[in-house]
């Protein structure tokens, strides 16, 4: 790896409801050489109403250590339980490259609203806040247009309504600055069991593909990696993000 590195997991609440992926996100930033910051919690089932205010020290951790980051001129690469970071993350990278895609490889849009999600699973309103869908009492300044989601296929009706109506698309354009969410469950079951199964998904090859394609067509600014149940394929993402790392 040829680029300077801030590899950091963040433990501590946010919409965790099973113990595999907290353990799953610290694997990784291990293996990568990073660090653990905050502490481990239980998880239990919580309706985004109580998960939203108890996230708040993790999403402030998720936002200082991009800040940092960027001012060290490092390439961030975050770790977590699920995906509610970006609700921090995602406007905390436009600040600072304003011009930057995102891609959002998922089996889940995770673009549900209090209108429209059935689970009131916060982890699965995130990015609908980060791109200003609705309040979750941070600025959502993603501009949807600028989101590529990569491997989605398990949409709510009303929430791919709203994917839609927000003009999110697939492949993002060569030579943009990226910043790449990876939640894990992109894979299949038959590679890793996942919180929220969805059938179908990537396997080891097509993941480590993709991710060698974004590399090698877009300037990377940043990376987060979720929703890791099986600690055991850590070294697995860990080589299939190696490219993203690369100067």
């Amino acid at each position: 790896m040829d680029r300077a590195l801030r590899v950091v997991c963040l433990r501590g609440r946010t919409s965790d409801r099973t113990p595999g992926a907290p353990a799953g996100a610290q694997a990784l930033a291990l293996t990568l050489g990073g660090h653990v910051v905050g502490e481990p919690e239980e998880p239990r089932v919580g309706d985004w109403r109580d998960d939203l205010p108890a996230s708040e020290p993790v999403l402030a951790a998720a936002e200082a250590e991009l800040q940092n980051a960027f001012a060290a001129g490092e390439l961030p690469v975050l770790t977590a339980s699920d995906c509610t970071i970006c609700i921090a993350t995602l406007p905390a990278v436009v600040a600072r490259h304003p011009e930057a895609h995102v891609v959002w490889l998922d089996a889940h849009g995770d673009f549900n609203t209090p209108g429209t999600t059935v689970s009131g699973f916060l982890g699965g309103m995130c990015l609908a806040a980060a791109c200003g869908r609705w309040d979750a009492g941070r600025r959502g300044t993603v501009d949807p247009e600028r989101v590529h989601m990569l491997g989605v296929r398990d949409l709510e009706a009303d929430e791919e309504a709203e994917v839609t109506a927000a003009g999110i698309s697939a492949e993002p354009p060569e030579g943009v600055p990226v910043y790449v969410h990876l939640d894990a469950d992109v894979l299949s079951g038959d590679v890793m069991a996942a919180q929220f199964p969805a059938p179908g998904g990537w396997d080891e090859k097509r993941l480590k593909g993709q991710l060698a394609e974004l590399a090698a067509t877009c300037e990377i600014v940043g990376v987060e990696v979720t929703a890791i149940e099986d600690p055991a394929v850590a070294p697995m993402l860990a080589a299939a993000i190696e490219p993203l790392l690369r100067g």
